[in-house]
């Protein structure tokens, strides 16, 4: 089946949804907001995209594909690596870094987790269960068989790593950091995005060198 082009009502409704969900949370953002900010009545957007909870349920499935694919490619990337100690650490590196990116140009998909964090849309608890969960379990996995083969961080908890890369990338792409003035800098800061990259990096490493 051939995708719809862009400009479809399906695609302008999801589009404008993902970005309300995003800014708002599920709960907050009515079946009417979304169709009054895309110019159709509630029986149109039904009719394409089916109940606020089918609606919610596609957004959240597009963004963790979205995920998906960026954590799939870049896992693709850390097992082709040398095993070395040296070259498995720096493709790890490099792993943050392309899921921070991708944080980074697709905003709206860590927004809408960390509504679901704050426990917005409680009654779809299947998406964690459907997407989250696997995904974190997958990249574990994934990176345990990697560093073992190196002999690296045989002490490390991989899964709370992978959870400390995401919860850290979500919230710095979000928030930014707060200098002494009350100021926040966020990820356009160039300067600010360098040194949270090397934090988080420092972060990895020390995590690496445990047990060895």
């Amino acid at each position: 089946m051939s995708a719809l082009p862009e400009d479809s009502p399906r695609e302008r409704i999801l589009a404008t949804a993902t970005r309300l969900f995003a800014e708002r949370g599920y709960d907050a953002t009515s079946t009417r907001a979304i169709g009054d900010a895309v110019g159709l009545n509630i029986a149109t957007v039904a009719y394409h995209v089916g109940a606020k909870p089918e609606l919610y349920r596609e957004v959240m499935r597009r963004a963790h594909l979205a995920q998906r694919e960026v954590v799939a490619e870049a896992l693709v990337r850390l097992h082709a690596c040398d095993p070395t100690p040296e070259e498995t650490r720096a493709a790890l590196l490099a792993f943050v870094d392309d899921y921070l990116t991708f944080c980074l140009r697709r905003p709206e998909v860590p927004a809408l987790w960390m509504r679901r964090w704050l426990a917005e849309g409680a009654d779809h608890s299947d998406i964690e269960s459907e997407f989250a969960g696997p995904l974190v379990a997958e990249v574990a996995a994934a990176v345990r068989a990697v560093l073992d083969r190196a002999g690296l961080g045989p002490g490390a908890d991989v899964e709370m790593l992978v959870f400390t890369i995401v919860w850290t990338s979500h919230s710095f792409g979000q928030a930014g950091v707060i200098d002494p003035a009350g100021t926040r800098r966020g990820p356009l800061d160039l300067p600010v995005l360098d040194r949270f990259r090397r934090h988080l990096h420092t972060v990895v490493t020390a995590v690496l060198d445990q047990g060895a």
